[in-house]
């Protein structure tokens, strides 16, 4: 399994937006340095414009558009006994606040994970995530924040194991088993976790959040990081939906 969750991460690198213009302009280089000028040409020019189409807001716009537009916002009258937040990114620097120690994306899992809760009486909330490169589980992380921000430790189930969303998906089986339970993810990230869960039988109702689109106005745009970003997060998604539905036949 860990030889496998490792593969996996390290050949998803070269396919994503960044991993695609760093090897791309490497074999630039790599024909430049042998003196294949039409080859160098090539690849460098690749390189370049990948760089450009990935960093340009209306192309990522249409990438995150994509996935965040599948699901709409959770309906708060919808009652469930269970809702499940997943795992995002996370450091343990003392030197920070909490809020700071988990990446943006976290704090608005945990933050409307929170804002379910609070609004569905009697439910409990599943935190789910691994501890990566740091010696404290993601999941217990996001349970701390919870906690600071009124959720009873009771009304908590800490899942410190799982590290990928197919683990979490099974952490979560059994628990919930196929009662309806409020799923609380990335919009990006909603399509993909909705069709996993779903493969598995459970039954979650789709409570998306950290969204990243903005609002289109105009063709005029010069290429910037955060564009950039979004594109890595949008195709990363798209290669996961692929990947699981591979698995799946």
């Amino acid at each position: 399994m860990e030889i496998g969750f490792f593969f996996k991460k390290f050949v998803t690198f070269f396919v994503e937006p960044l991993g695609l213009v760093l090897t791309f302009f490497a074999l630039g280089l790599l024909f430049l340095l042998r003196d294949k000028k039409r080859y160098a040409i090539v690849f460098l020019s690749a390189s370049f414009s990948l760089l450009f189409l990935f960093s340009y807001e209306p192309f990522s716009n249409l990438l995150v558009k994509n996935l965040e537009q599948k699901y709409p916002k959770y309906s708060y009258e919808k009652q469930v006994k269970y809702i499940h937040v997943l795992g995002s990114g996370h450091n343990t620097d003392a030197s920070q606040p909490l809020s700071s120690n988990l990446n943006n994306s976290g704090v608005k899992r945990v933050l409307e994970g929170v804002i379910l809760h609070k609004n569905i009486a009697g439910s409990k909330i599943i935190f789910t995530g691994y501890e990566g490169k740091t010696k404290s589980a993601n999941a217990t992380m996001n349970a701390k924040l919870a906690m600071s921000l009124g959720v009873d430790e009771a009304n908590i189930i800490i899942g410190e194991t799982p590290k990928d969303t197919m683990e979490e998906a099974l952490f979560a089986k059994e628990i919930v088993a196929d009662a309806p339970f409020a799923l609380v993810t990335s919009a990006t990230h909603m399509p993909r976790a909705m069709e996993l869960f779903g493969s598995l039988g459970l039954s979650p109702v789709a409570a998306p959040t950290a969204f990243y689109a903005k609002e289109f106005d105009g063709y005029l745009k010069a290429p910037d990081s955060g564009s950039f970003d979004n594109s890595h997060m949008a195709i990363h998604e798209y290669i996961g939906i692929l990947w699981s539905r591979f698995n799946q036949k």
